[in-house]
């Protein structure tokens, strides 16, 4: 592409982007990649009406495409500070540079951005789903890699019951299968707005095409297939439905919020030194404090989260207010929105595959938390195990409940006998034995309950669907960070 930049109009200003987004994205949203992409979409339709009898000379065609490529954002930029119009200065632009005026023939201004802009969110929606796919491929390998190594289990950031890190892993991972899915069936079900006109009734393709409702269906279909959709809009005014925006980006959100699961777990494992996401020679984790080893690529994606979030909100906010056939007030917001939400959610997914592929577990410290809270971490099998002696379900459970609480505080404070083997053994309502209770705490591996199983399940799973997205399984993050 032969480019020409002398203005201001065709960088970025976005943090976003010129920080953390790939280039593929880039190359889809960068104001130069939305021009080569409306002038290809242009010439389609022109071959297209050609084809179906509108007299368009082969040799403008021709004239179109060996200066398609042409690309002078300064100058179109100073056309549309006269013409007000951004479209128009594009047209303009285009035709004088072809020398013909045969581009945008019964066309209306959001015949080409809306189905422009739909096949940017087409082709972005693709590479997001292909890096989905591999960072499901990197779970389902960290899961598999520790399947079997018991962790305190946690609920409401409280030791609960034994568990394995291969199954928290894929707990995650589970969650970010259900929004790879539901990307699926959003990339298959994406519609096109197609060639509808001004209000949507397709008045200016059939007075050009001769009131022929017939062509201007194969119109349509031929440009739509051209562009890769494989359905478009028929009841359709000015600008497609905005609620088809906000599906999109709250797609994006639901693959964001179960990286931010991950991460936030992550960070507060890190916190307990039990494993890192990562620190590579030289890094420093902090001005102040040499010691500090942050989780800093975990913060950042839970950050892109909350960006995402935000554009959820923007875009749903725009559903539900449509003017008749349509209005463009939604405009400056989708024009922040729309590509803010890829390049949020490309950065994000780059800094979780390179989490996923750095991180470090220190096992020897998880075991030292696993004896610390056992065998606290044991009172439901316990529990159940008084019941099949012949213990009340409740009253074994107000005994251990009793008996735990203290042995915690003893733990805490410093104060009185912390054994709570010893307690347990020592009240006659749960008719268990010190041996009896040692025997169990001695059968560690089976605390984790199924969760080996799971964490094999889950990666079978994953293996399963991201095989069918091509590069997924050789993609690798760029150096973005």
């Amino acid at each position: 592409m032969t480019t020409t930049d002398n203005s201001a109009a065709d960088s970025i200003p976005n943090v976003l982007a010129e920080r953390y987004a790939s280039p593929a994205l880039k190359a889809i949203w960068s104001p130069s990649g939305r021009i080569a992409i409306e002038r290809d979409f242009w010439i389609a339709v022109m071959k297209a009406q050609r084809d179906l009898g509108v007299a368009i000379p082969a040799k403008a065609i021709a004239d179109y495409e060996r200066v398609k490529n042409n690309i002078n954002l300064a100058g179109i930029a100073a056309r549309e500070r006269v013409t007000l119009h951004d479209v128009k200065a594009r047209i303009e632009e285009f035709s004088d540079l072809a020398g013909h005026e045969f581009i945008h023939l019964g066309l209306t201004s959001r015949d080409l951005t809306e189905n422009v802009e739909q096949l940017q969110i087409q082709r972005s929606l693709a590479v997001v789903r292909m890096k989905t796919a591999s960072a499901l491929l990197a779970l389902a390998k960290q899961a598999r890699a520790h399947r079997a190594l018991m962790i305190t289990g946690r609920t409401h950031n409280v030791p609960a019951q034994p568990t394995t890190l291969g199954k928290r892993i894929a707990m995650f991972g589970q969650e970010l299968l259900i929004a790879f899915t539901r990307l699926g069936e959003l990339c298959a079900r994406y519609p096109a707005r197609g060639l509808k006109g001004a209000v949507g009734t397709q008045l200016d393709q059939l007075t050009l095409l001769g009131g022929d409702a017939k062509k201007v269906a194969r119109l349509e279909a031929r440009v739509v297939k051209h562009l890769g959709f494989r359905t478009a809009l028929n009841a359709v005014g000015q600008v497609y439905p905005r609620s088809l925006d906000f599906d999109v980006v709250s797609a994006l959100h639901q693959v964001a919020a179960a990286a931010a699961s991950f991460a936030t777990t992550l960070r507060l494992m890190a916190g307990q030194g039990l494993l890192t996401e990562g620190f590579q020679k030289g890094q420093v984790g902090s001005s102040a404090m040499p010691h500090k080893v942050n989780a800093r690529n975990c913060e950042r994606v839970c950050g892109f989260a909350t960006i995402i979030s935000g554009y959820v909100t923007m875009t749903g906010a725009l559903a539900g207010h449509q003017w008749n056939e349509g209005d463009v007030s939604c405009s400056v917001v989708r024009r922040i929105a729309l590509p803010d939400a890829f390049y949020a959610i490309d950065g994000l997914l780059e800094t979780y595959l390179t989490i996923l592929r750095q991180m470090n577990v220190f096992p020897a410290a998880i075991a030292a938390e696993n004896t610390r809270n056992l065998p606290f971490l044991a009172t439901t099998t316990i529990l159940m195990e008084a019941v099949k002696a012949g213990a009340g379900r409740e009253t074994a459970h107000e005994a251990i409940k009793e008996h735990a609480l203290a042995a915690a505080n003893a733990m805490r404070s410093g104060g009185g006998d912390p054994d709570l083997v010893g307690r347990l053994a020592g009240d006659a309502r749960l008719k268990l034995t010190r041996a009896k209770l040692e025997s169990i705490l001695g059968e560690s591996a089976r605390f984790v309950g199924a969760a080996p199983q799971q964490v094999d399940a889950f990666v079978a799973e994953a293996r399963r669907v991201a095989a069918r997205v091509k590069g997924a399984s050789t993609y690798q993050p760029g150096k973005l960070l």
